[in-house]
């Protein structure tokens, strides 16, 4: 049983629950300040919005659309000590309706990294293992980009902010340099060819891309969001369902707070996350979708939430296709094993 990295996992990742006033409000439960805020109505179909620190409150991104970056002004309007402030926007803060918000810190700061064939602006945070990192595109085969981890990422996120045309691309370290999918669609995996990672793994010091404009368009503005593997904390998993309701039990060393997770096998799935602040016990059913629009969806026996990982408990192609691959990150409500060697069990009966 590996020792946890991070024992307090609220001080790197929280997910906040709060009901939208459509005037301006704040929201405090967070440990930390956020870097990175994704934002999405629980209770209509309303797109998802991304903002980070890089970019700058106002500026939001949305992960189920090819949409350019947009501003606006009345949306997430600063980033807080412990959390983040809303304007009276509909689109994050609807009059009554729930909303949800995911946050992750980074270092609160960016810096230059010159680490790379694109220099590239960077918020990083070692110690969690992730980073948000901003550059410039200039459509040439075999760039690379500096991430600032200080270890390779297993999954990022990249999205071109300038062309309205691009989707969001997914690399993910278990489907390799020769793969991609897309965060804003329910495509299976696809072939990626040398113009989109250079058929190069990242190491710990860049990530590389080729000339496709959705890693790398000519004069364009762009966006990764990276993420490395830590104990106790962060896991980038891969598995095989196995179509029954016994389902696949997926390792990851912690008690997940936060699921993403796609079938890439078979084409017209969604990606699906599952938190337990909307799902306080299991089994699991309170499904958001990175790819779409959609007000919150029930789904009957979908996850169960491990001390040490989760389990499905479905047998449709979403969660557990027989014989599919599924990918996914998940980010820790409590390490298995404390930095200390105190396994859960223990801590439950107040041992530390």
């Amino acid at each position: 049983m590996p020792f946890s990295t991070i024992d307090s996992p609220k001080k790197y990742f929280d997910t906040a629950l709060y009901t939208g006033t459509t005037a301006t409000q704040s929201i405090t439960s967070l440990n930390f300040k956020p870097d990175l805020v994704w934002l999405k109505s629980r209770g209509e179909a309303q797109d998802h919005y991304l903002f980070d620190i890089n970019r700058t409150a106002t500026k939001a991104l949305s992960s189920n659309l090819t949409l350019a970056e947009q501003t606006y002004s009345d949306s997430l309007t600063s980033f807080d000590s412990n959390g983040f402030t809303l304007g009276a926007s509909t689109r994050v803060n609807k009059n009554t309706f729930a909303h949800v918000g995911w946050s992750w810190l980074a270092s609160n700061t960016t810096t230059s990294n010159t680490s790379g064939t694109i220099t590239s602006t960077v918020s990083a945070n070692t110690t969690s293992g992730f980073s948000i990192v901003s550059y410039t595109g200039n459509a040439t085969s075999a760039q690379t980009i500096g991430h600032g981890l200080g270890v390779a990422p297993k999954m990022m996120i990249i999205k071109n902010r300038s062309n309205g045309t691009n989707h969001w691309y997914v690399y993910h370290s278990s489907l390799g340099a020769s793969k991609r999918v897309w965060l804003s669609l329910t495509n299976a995996e696809d072939n990626a060819d040398a113009s989109i990672w250079n058929s190069t793994a990242p190491t710990s010091t860049v990530f590389s891309v080729g000339a496709d404009g959705g890693v790398n368009g000519s004069s364009n503005a762009m966006i990764a969001y990276c993420f490395a593997e830590v104990k106790g904390y962060s896991k980038a998993f891969s598995y095989t369902g196995n179509g029954s309701t016994d389902g696949t039990f997926v390792y990851c060393g912690f008690r997940p707070s936060f699921l993403m997770y796609k079938n890439t096998s078979t084409a017209g799935t969604d990606w699906v996350i599952i938190d337990t602040k909307r799902d306080t016990f299991n089994v699991a059913t309170q499904e958001l979708y990175p790819n779409g629009s959609y007000a919150e969806g029930t789904a009957s026996n979908n996850v169960d939430i491990l001390s040490n990982g989760f389990k499905a408990r479905r047998t449709n192609s979403a969660i557990n296709g027989s014989g599919s691959n599924y990918i996914g990150i998940a980010f820790a409500e409590s390490p298995f094993v404390s930095s200390k060697g105190i396994p859960v069990c223990a801590r439950w009966f107040g041992l530390s």
